[in-house]
């Protein structure tokens, strides 16, 4: 058992890295007081090729896998883009997993070779305002009329919409009342975003205001039956395909978050000197900056046990789920810990440590709960009955 990067998963850290020290605290610290789409960030990872990093070559990608993602999405927040940086191109490195699966070949090269050469942005529509995590339950109508759907409804949640070109899109093409099993009747759409036809309505949100989140308004938007992913009706099945993945790069970036803050941290905690020594020297503050480093080594070990298996074709779903669940939680402690470190100093947006506290409830609350994921591991690996 090798747990060493191997020559090419080095030469990933290094590059991306190169490419993140360009943008540094300062720049990201501007962004979460201003906002603004970090257009030069995403230019400058798309001209060396980075956002097709899982795209098969065919479609203008490097075919590499989850592995390699993992290692690319941490290191870009653990650079201190932290989630700012990271989901400003999460999008592009699986969102349109469905469309390489299930979509036909015309479909692939003009859907996601643009998104993998970084020459269009994307957003992805599933939540909704009263359905939540419960995705069977969307309201949101794609009404087929000839050869076209005619959509109405609201998804809420919806990162970069303000920017996206298209929106991969989850609707309801099939009545509830109308289906046998509630997972049927829901197709996946990937379609240009008609902006006279869908209202896009940013939310003033606690952290990460550089990638907008947005609550959209679907009034009679037309979407061509040629845009149409795969067989009406199947779209739930379609995008479980792409939630093990996303689990793991989100815990990838968690795990980088909580190292930018600790790495802070333990800078503070050599130089910082209160009583004549740095507070480096008591075990009060040494013993909480261990815990965190012994907490996100976990976590990172298991993303990469899930990487490994989804890369290997073999079931990772028990993995992602503990990978995004141990992830989400080190990652949060790691920057609350940094906070309490730099005592008074952590609450100044100048030490930047309380951005990252801000910034690690995302992952932890997204794609899935904490407790959601505990769900799903009580279930599926310690065997116990379905509790939602």
């Amino acid at each position: 058992m090798n747990f060493s990067f191997t020559e090419d998963q080095t030469a990933i850290r290094e590059a991306v890295a190169r490419i993140c020290s360009r943008f540094d605290a300062e720049y990201w610290l501007e962004k979460d007081r201003k906002g603004g789409f970090p257009f030069d960030f995403y230019d400058a990872l798309a001209a060396e090729g980075w956002l097709g990093i899982c795209t098969e070559e065919g479609c203008g990608g490097s075919g590499l896998g989850i592995s390699e993602a993992a290692i690319m999405m941490r290191t870009i927040s653990e650079s201190g883009a932290g989630l700012s940086g990271a989901s400003s191109v999460h999008i592009n490195i699986f969102g349109l997993h469905p469309v390489a699966v299930f979509g036909n070949e015309e479909q692939k090269q003009r859907m996601i070779r643009p998104i993998a050469e970084g020459r269009a942005k994307a957003c992805f529509g599933v939540t909704e305002p009263n359905t939540g995590l419960n995705t069977t339950q969307l309201k949101l109508r794609a009404e087929k009329r000839g050869d076209k759907y005619i959509v109405n409804g609201q998804k809420v949640w919806i990162s970069t919409a303000q920017v996206a070109d298209n929106i991969l899109l989850l609707a309801r093409t099939t009545p509830l009342e109308e289906v046998k099993s509630p997972t049927h009747g829901l197709s996946l759409f990937y379609a240009p975003i008609d902006r006279d036809r869908v209202k896009v309505q940013e939310i003033d949100k606690m952290g990460r205001k550089a990638v907008d989140s947005n609550e959209l308004f679907f009034e009679n938007f037309e979407i061509a039956e040629s845009d149409r992913i795969g067989e009406e009706g199947r779209g739930f099945e379609y995008i479980l395909h792409g939630l093990n993945p996303e689990r793991i790069l989100i815990a990838a970036e968690a795990v980088g978050l909580g190292f930018a803050a600790l790495n802070r941290a333990t800078d503070y905690a050599k130089e910082r000197e209160v009583f004549n020594r740095p507070i480096g020297k008591n075990q009060a503050i040494q013993h909480p900056l261990a815990e965190r480093l012994v907490e996100l080594e976990a976590a990172w070990l298991m993303i990469m046990k899930a990487a490994w298996e989804y890369d290997n074709g073999l079931p990772c779903g028990a993995s992602a789920n503990m990978a995004k669940y141990l992830a989400g939680e080190a990652g949060f402690n790691a920057c609350q810990t940094a906070v309490m470190t730099h005592g008074g100093f952590g609450y100044a947006k100048e030490y930047h440590v309380e951005r990252y506290l801000r910034e690690s409830l995302i992952p932890r609350i997204a794609p899935v709960s904490p407790q959601l994921a505990l769900c799903f591991i009580a279930e599926k690996v310690l065997g116990l009955p379905k509790s939602y």
